[in-house]
């Protein structure tokens, strides 16, 4: 009877695609969009106050950049812990490129779209130009020069100087632009140095921030399970072998390294668009390694636990905004719980069963077992 009943259940998902690769796709793009349809309602019910309602479209560019790491880190396996600086040149590209349109493309739906691939593109050629020297680097030595690479990143743009004028646009680097180069009655500053980048236009909103993360997603989901996905997976998990076999290794990591970063500044011009202020020195080796952390507790190549990782640990401090000064306690408690049980065989050996009971599998530990 109880083997009817799986078989019966096993049938349905089958019948509606849930076993297949295209299934898990479509769950794994479910779950933003129901969490998000579902944190909107609980918002417009009165639920969920203001403050929560804030924090939906920083979620989006977050798990945006979670995934988009997750792709160098877990796909492709190497250390990178210069994703904020691929942020920060999509938010400043994608800034200044939409606040100097923004009176002769006045439709935000022309110029938030070309905002979004100029600073993607910007940040994508960073990402070559750091992943071409590098490509011989591993482990601790990509890691350590992807850091510094994030943290030149910030430098420069906090010593960046760009006005406007009737004369067209007037650049300086270190040093405040000199007066005598410049219209002063039609003058109007961009950058200003360790200042913040002021006035972009807020052409963001929690429906195109959700969109960008379903486009993210597809596009990452399709890539690993492609012909190109599984050459990048074969060097993750034996770069001799994989190298043997005629994979261009040099050629995949360069994908990699370009979309993942093309994400990340797509991220950085969501969150310029969204704020509206854009300061370089949030973008610093912290947000590099707060990505970092979101990728790795929701398991390595994993996007689907990436995502709920992400939700979780990015809504936890404000959910947790009441305990006042415990709250980070319990945040860092959280994750240590989450990675013991990351690395836990019995934790893992029950999320085969769970797995199994709705595939219709038997876990592998089984299975060893019946043979013994």
């Amino acid at each position: 009877m109880d083997k009817n009943k799986k078989s019966v259940s096993g049938s349905m998902l089958k019948s509606f695609g849930f076993k297949s690769p295209a299934g898990n796709k479509l769950i794994t793009l479910l779950i933003p969009l129901a969490f998000f349809v579902i944190c909107h309602l609980l918002v417009d019910f009165g639920v969920l106050g203001s403050l929560f309602e804030g924090l939906l479209v920083p979620l989006c560019y977050y798990i945006i950049m979670a995934v988009s790491l997750n792709l160098t880190v877990g796909i492709l396996g190497e250390l990178s812990l210069g994703h904020a600086g691929f942020m920060c040149v999509g938010a400043y590209v994608g800034g200044i490129f939409s606040f100097i349109t923004q009176e002769t493309i006045t439709s935000p739906w022309i110029r938030f779209p070309l905002a979004i691939l100029i600073g993607g593109i910007a940040a994508a050629l960073f990402g070559l130009l750091i992943g071409i020297p590098i490509l011989r680097l591993r482990g601790d030595y990509l890691a350590i020069v992807t850091l510094a690479f994030g943290e030149i990143i910030k430098n420069i743009m906090q010593n960046i100087y760009l006005a406007k004028d009737v004369n067209g646009l007037h650049f300086s680097f270190a040093k405040p632009i000199d007066l005598a180069d410049v219209d002063v009655a039609s003058k109007i500053d961009i950058l200003k140095g360790p200042m913040a980048l002021k006035g972009v236009p807020k052409d963001a909103n929690l429906i195109i921030a959700v969109i960008l993360v379903l486009i993210t997603l597809i596009v990452i989901l399709n890539l690993i399970d492609s012909r190109a996905g599984r050459a990048i997976m074969s060097i993750r998990d034996n770069r001799i072998a994989a190298e043997s076999t005629g994979i261009n290794i040099t050629k995949y990591k360069l994908i990699v390294f370009g979309i993942s970063a093309f994400f990340a500044g797509v991220a950085g011009v969501l969150s310029s668009h969204y704020n509206m202020v854009t300061e370089a020195k949030k973008f610093d080796y912290n947000t590099s390694i707060l990505i970092l952390v979101f990728a790795v507790l929701g398991g390595l190549g994993k996007m689907r636990g990436t995502i709920i990782a992400t939700i979780l640990l990015y809504a936890l401090p404000e959910l947790l905004r009441g305990l006042q000064s415990y709250r980070m306690l319990v945040y860092a408690i959280v994750l240590i719980v989450m990675m013991i049980l990351n690395n836990n065989a019995r934790f893992n050996e029950w999320k085969k069963r769970v797995k199994a009971f709705f595939t219709k599998k038997k876990p592998a530990v089984d299975a060893g077992k019946e043979e013994e």
